[in-house]
């Protein structure tokens, strides 16, 4: 059996799929993170996080790999067991460290990972959606998505080494800014006492706002997925499904607009995430834009924010390659 040396597993863990890469520190400033393999699983088809993971080391060749890192949403307990909303299966990386045999085996915030490898993305892989190409402060760098779940951190620059600070801002309370979304905000709080802005800006999010559109427009909710939703807006042949993306797009630009004045993003907003890359152009057309500039009399500090929405699949995974570098160059 041949060793991995220097390589190690880093693994993007979502509430839909596990993107997992065999990845290897370079000392190429412009390539930090080199990944040697990469496989995408769906989180459905397993009984846990272990079984995916020892399904990728199979496919190595016999390669013993001895180190690896996660990075998940959820809030990590004492005992190292995570609390999410959006996995199949419980997750403990104590145990799955001891169930694969690893040496070392470490949890990141799947979103403060992402801010690690989304503040030196290239520019190729961004599309730039409204503000200066350049932020002209540096300052606090905002990275966020909608997925299965919405997430959010910062990155923090602090001379050498930023920092990067996780959040949970998917979890406060959504805001409505019209008549409209005030409506389907009082269909929602129908069912329950607190609405977090994920309930309604992300995969299952649109599936929620489709189906409270769907009562206040009295008609019948027929679709069985987001993607359904999706497919159906951007073909353009149902009303209801483009308005509902539209209502989408539009949240989606008032919530990133508070929350770039809120955490003081003058170094720029980068969203991630797996369902805007999707709707690239619908968004681009959306009223994203001016609900992320119509902030009174703030309007001045948002429009000098960069906002640009990253294409690249694997910086989840590169993400958490970097968080675990940085941990083993500061222990």
């Amino acid at each position: 059996m041949n060793h991995a040396g220097d390589a190690f597993i880093a693994a993007d863990v979502g509430g839909t799929h596990v993107r997992i890469g065999l990845v290897r520190g370079s000392a190429d400033p412009a390539t930090p993170v080199s990944v040697l393999e990469y496989r995408k699983y769906a989180c459905a088809e397993y009984a846990g996080l272990a079984d995916i993971l020892q399904d990728f080391l199979s496919h190595l060749g016999g390669l013993r790999v001895a180190r690896g890192v996660i990075a998940s949403a959820g809030y990590p307990l004492e005992d190292g067991t995570v609390i999410t909303n959006n996995l199949p299966w419980r997750l403990s990386p104590a145990e799955i460290r001891t169930q694969l045999g690893f040496d070392d085996f470490r949890l990141v915030n799947d979103f403060e990972a992402v801010a690690h490898a989304a503040a030196q993305i290239d520019a190729s892989q961004v599309l730039q959606l409204t503000g200066p190409a350049i932020a002209p402060a540096r300052g606090p760098t905002l990275v966020l998505g909608p997925g299965t779940g919405l997430g959010a951190a910062v990155w923090i620059p602090a001379g050498k080494r930023a920092v990067v600070l996780a959040t949970e801002a998917g979890q406060a309370a959504l805001t409505a800014g019209n008549a409209l979304e005030m409506a389907l905000l009082a269909e929602m709080l129908k069912t329950r006492t607190h609405v977090p802005i994920e309930y309604a800006l992300s995969g299952p999010g649109l599936m929620n706002l489709h189906a409270a559109l769907c009562a206040v427009r009295g008609q019948a909710h027929s679709y069985a997925t987001p993607g359904e939703i999706t497919a159906a807006a951007l073909a353009g042949g149902d009303p209801l499904a483009r308005e509902s993306l539209e209502v989408f797009c539009g949240l989606l630009g008032s919530v990133v607009g508070d929350m770039a004045l809120l955490y003081g993003a003058q170094g720029g907003v980068y969203l991630a995430g797996g369902i805007l890359p999707k709707i690239r152009d619908f968004l681009i057309q959306s009223s994203f834009v001016p609900r992320f500039l119509n902030k009174g009399s703030m309007r001045e500090a948002v429009e000098r924010i960069p906002v640009k929405l990253v294409e690249h699949g694997q910086l989840g995974v590169i993400g958490a390659a970097r968080w675990y570098l940085d941990q083993q160059g500061g222990d």
